[in-house]
């Protein structure tokens, strides 16, 4: 059974069924309704495993298999594994991780070398029907020959070699008497036509390197426009839908099909993802991972869907977005803006609500007609939204330690937190006054000796007393250690591969930054990929390098869209 665990399979079922279809879902309609394919609906995800899939994989995830399971149909997983200069088993298994924590399994698994003796065959079929030749030019002669779309390309000299010369040499090609370069087989098809991919496109060509899953058995290898149809053909794809990019290409994948007479599979296209404030190529993707700019392709800033998981992204949230984004016929930039909702939408329903003093230097503040020595058990609702939530228990005592930001000394009007003489409510627990400001020799405020209203407990205040500001607070003797990570997006322009120049000189300087806090001792219980919100800060995950002594948290997304508001007041 494909598709996403059964809950969230029912409800994108329900959701779906109320909106209009897509134009992709209108065409299986159609088809299914005129009996094509026999009724059945057979989609593909073919990734090359030469890096990691990205958010706009995902989107392309979505749709191959939502359209099996939306249908009754199967998807297949099949790796583009054409180029092994480039590819490699690590990307393979981090492709089958992705997709199976975005909740999809597929039918059949297969890489296009499972057909590298077919498609051989099928080169060699070419060849004697005079579709193909071996060609001598060197790369770029065979550019110069191509011309341009306003004029006619001119011909090999090599296009009129005989079939059985052809025969011959691709044969030799095939058993590494050549070097790399030496000889291309090129389809014979028409250097005047205006489509350039119909000019005698190149369909194998000669790399004398080690292949991930076939070792050293081939020295010549498929090019994408030849292996590609012919692969969706052999899987008997009924539908093989693609990005905007292939459209000229499909003229190339159905002339395959027809002159090989081999099962008509059809081609598809839809519009990628373009994505605010990132990139989508796996070639810029690559050269921020080897020259350092993030630490890795599972850097919570980096678009990769393993980025996005240790950022605490969910799957339920990329699902959500895709279907918000919808399938459109015409390339658009969509506001990372809709990402970050999908996900805040979630955690608020979702995460519980905890207390985290995010400051390298808080300050202490100390109640001084509490019982010294005297620790007291809270107990604080884990979340509004969710009654079944409940709640925890939370410690608290005669320090407690609060962030600066939230004391001023000389406050200005309608300021409603800390300040010399001014009261606040300690989240969960009781009303406190500030009395006196301590300070160091160099004037920096260290401590806050104030008091508080013993009748003023939350849940059973009695004080009759109401205050404005609430803030947070962790008790002192129980507070955690923990390192807290504050992602920000990666780049300061909304296209930095649009951009003149560098695409990497757009690199937000402030995409990370890296505090300490203090946090409530029962996060120590957390584990990895946890999600929950520091009240008042944003939300966030346990990071997989956390320790026993140090506690990780990788913020996945402020409470508020703040960057928004800081571009339209620049």
């Amino acid at each position: 059974m494909t598709g996403a665990p059964t809950d969230a399979t029912e409800r994108r079922d329900d959701e779906s069924s109320a909106r209009s279809l897509n134009f992709i879902e209108q065409i299986v309609e159609d088809d299914l309704a005129s009996g094509k394919h026999g009724g059945r609906v057979h989609t593909r995800f073919p990734p090359e495993p030469n890096g990691y899939l990205h958010i706009g994989h995902a989107k392309s995830i979505c749709l191959n298999f939502g359209l099996a399971d939306k249908y009754g149909g199967q998807t297949n997983l099949r790796f583009d594994d054409t180029n092994p200069v480039t590819e490699d088993t690590e990307y393979v298994e981090s492709i089958k991780a992705d997709v199976r924590w975005l909740g999809f399994e597929w039918e059949n698994e297969f890489y296009a070398s499972d057909y590298f003796d077919k498609l051989y065959e099928f080169a060699e079929s070419l060849i004697q029907k005079g579709l193909a030749y071996v060609d001598d030019s060197t790369s770029e002669e065979i550019a110069a020959q191509k011309g341009n779309p306003a004029e006619p390309g001119q011909e090999s000299p090599y296009r009129n070699r005989s079939i059985d010369e052809n025969l011959d040499l691709f044969r030799r090609m095939r058993a590494g008497e050549f070097p790399d370069g030496a000889k291309v087989l090129r389809a014979k098809i028409d250097m005047a036509s205006p489509n350039m991919h119909f000019r005698d496109p190149i369909i194998y060509r000669i790399k004398h390197a080690h292949h991930h899953r076939t070792g050293d058995k081939w020295c010549i290898y498929p090019m994408y426009d030849f292996a590609h149809g012919q692969s969706d053909s052999i899987e008997e794809i009924t539908h093989s839908v693609c990005t905007l990019e292939f459209i000229p290409h499909r003229p190339l994948y159905d002339w395959f099909i027809e002159k090989l007479e081999i099962f008509p599979s059809k081609q598809y296209e839809f519009a990628r993802l373009n994505l605010t404030y990132t990139v989508m190529s796996k070639r810029k993707l690559l050269q921020l991972v080897n020259e350092g700019h993030v630490t890795g392709w599972d850097d919570p800033r980096m678009p990769t869907i393993s980025g996005l998981r240790r950022r605490g992204y969910t799957p339920a949230s990329i699902r959500e977005f895709a279907d918000r984004i919808g399938i459109a016929k015409r390339e658009n930039m969509i506001d990372v803006g809709l990402l970050e909702f999908c996900i805040r939408e979630e955690l608020n329903k979702t995460t519980d609500r905890v207390m985290a003093v995010v400051d390298e230097n808080p300050i202490k503040l100390v109640i001084t007609n509490y019982p010294e020595g005297q620790t007291e058990t809270l107990r604080i609702e884990n979340n509004p939204e969710d009654a079944s939530a409940g709640d925890r228990e939370v410690p608290f005592s005669r320090e407690v330690y609060v962030e600066r930001d939230d004391f001023m000394e000389n406050p200005p009007k309608k300021y409603f937190r800390l300040a010399p003489g001014q009261m606040v409510r300690l989240k969960g627990a009781y009303i406190v006054r500030c009395d006196e400001v301590v300070k160091d020799a160099d004037g920096t405020v260290v401590q806050l000796n104030c008091t508080y209203i013993p009748e003023s407990r939350s849940g059973s205040d009695t004080s009759g007393i109401n205050v404005k500001g609430t803030i947070h607070w962790v008790s002192v003797p129980h507070a955690k250690e923990a390192e807290v990570r504050l992602y920000d997006r990666l780049f300061t322009v909304e296209d930095p591969s649009g951009e003149e120049g560098d695409f990497k000189s757009y690199i937000n300087p402030n995409s990370l930054q890296v505090v300490r806090a203090k946090v409530e001792p029962n996060l120590s219980t957390r584990q990895v990929g946890d999600r929950v919100q520091f009240m008042r800060k944003g939300y966030f995950t346990v990071d997989p390098d956390s320790t026993a002594d140090l506690l990780l948290f990788n913020r996945t997304v402020t409470l508020k869209d703040s960057w928004g508001k800081e571009v339209k007041k620049g």
